[in-house]
């Protein structure tokens, strides 16, 4: 009898513990869910930042703008497993109940200072906030805070440290996609680093990718060492060779594509186990998922150009002396074989450029007042 209380007093003990562990991650922050009281409950901590009284008494708890509204304040004290868990939450009812005004969230991986900051702050200026979110992954050390006039102002998410060729740069990108997914309005996601560039003005690249109907993530069957040749046969059954994709880093997609990317659990442990150097998750996960997955939505292609001509692991750095008009035109407008919701007529095929060394700002912030000109591109 003394054997079998204990035992239920242990549970009940446990039970405690489970129940306060669920909660802080359901309601870690306020600002994304509110906290409902039991209905009979009207006493409230008085140091509460809700001065909640009761569900029933209180209208803000009773309004679905606050269910939907984004959050306030990007910091938060969730994991990495407990971040992906609640972004993976999706309805089920394909319509909203509500005026939604479909956002771009620009994601930036970046190791700390956005040394092209200004140049971005010059694309977003003056443009409604409805319209964008922006989030940035930065360096645990990195602390510094921009002004509060920037539009990076209080924009850093919960990171942790990126290796270049290991699995914590997919870590990160994931980081970023589920922190955006947080917020119901973002529709379009666009990794970008900090030596990106934008090619036209906030509304020509906010209409293109709004009026999308595909996902702009690079995948391709390459049969030489670099592509084919970096598969590994322990990843068999999960994937075989003809699964296997390569491409670039620097996506674009779309909501239902981000939610499953954030949410695999199948192919990331095969990744993580199996590709190693030299296999880049970088160069493969992101192609590899999207074909296994969702290939019918995707567009197989990058909208950020990059240099590969010079050779090597990485592309060419652009610098001070490489600006100019011209060049960036031809980046706009040379390319062949673009193709947009399946007119192969399209005017241009790349949003954004890399990699811009800090040297081009000047000659940048020179120039994209013309570029920027929303009239010319209409």
């Amino acid at each position: 009898m003394v054997f079998c209380f204990s035992i239920a007093l242990c549970v009940i003990v446990l039970s405690f513990f489970a129940s306060d562990r669920m909660k802080s991650v359901l309601l870690s922050r306020e600002d994304y869910f509110y906290i409902l009281p039991d209905q009979n409950d009207s006493v409230v901590n008085a140091n509460s930042d809700c001065k909640l009284s009761s569900f029933f008494s209180s209208p803000s708890l009773r309004s679905f703008e606050d269910w939907v509204a984004a959050p306030k304040d990007l910091w938060h004290s969730m994991s990495d497993e407990e971040l992906m868990w609640r972004a993976s939450m999706a309805p089920n009812v394909a319509e909203y109940p509500y005026n939604r005004t479909p956002k771009v969230a620009f994601m930036f991986l970046a190791r700390g200072r956005l040394p092209l900051g200004p140049l971005w702050e010059r694309f977003f200026k003056g443009h409604d906030p409805r319209l964008y979110s922006i989030y940035l992954h930065c360096s645990p050390e990195f602390t510094d805070e921009p002004t509060e006039s920037s539009v990076f102002y209080k924009r850093k998410i919960p990171s942790k440290v990126v290796e270049w060729g290991k699995a914590s740069m997919i870590d990160a990108e994931r980081r970023l996609l589920a922190n955006a997914l947080l917020d119901f309005s973002n529709e379009r996601f666009v990794l970008l680093s900090e030596t990106c560039i934008p090619l036209f003005g906030f509304l020509t690249i906010y209409n293109y990718l709004i009026s999308s109907k595909y996902s702009f993530i690079s995948s391709f069957d390459d049969p030489r060492p670099i592509g084919r040749g970096r598969y590994n046969k322990r990843m068999w059954p999960t994937l075989s060779i003809s699964d296997w994709r390569k491409g670039s880093q620097w996506f674009e997609t779309q909501r239902k594509i981000a939610i499953d990317l954030i949410s695999d659990r199948k192919y990331y442990p095969v990744f993580l186990n199996h590709c190693k150097p030299p296999c880049y998750m970088d160069e493969h996960y992101m192609a590899t998922l999207v074909n296994k997955q969702n290939p019918e939505m995707n567009s197989n292609t990058s909208v950020t150009w990059v240099d590969w001509t010079t050779g090597g692991s990485h592309p060419k750095t652009f610098l001070r002396k490489d600006i100019s008009e011209t060049f960036l035109n031809r980046i706009r407008y040379d390319s062949v074989n673009c193709s947009y919701n399946g007119n192969s007529s399209s005017s241009y095929c790349f949003l954004f450029a890399r990699k811009f060394h800090p040297s081009t700002l000047e000659p940048l912030l020179r120039i994209t007042p013309r570029l920027f000109n929303e009239t010319s591109l209409q």
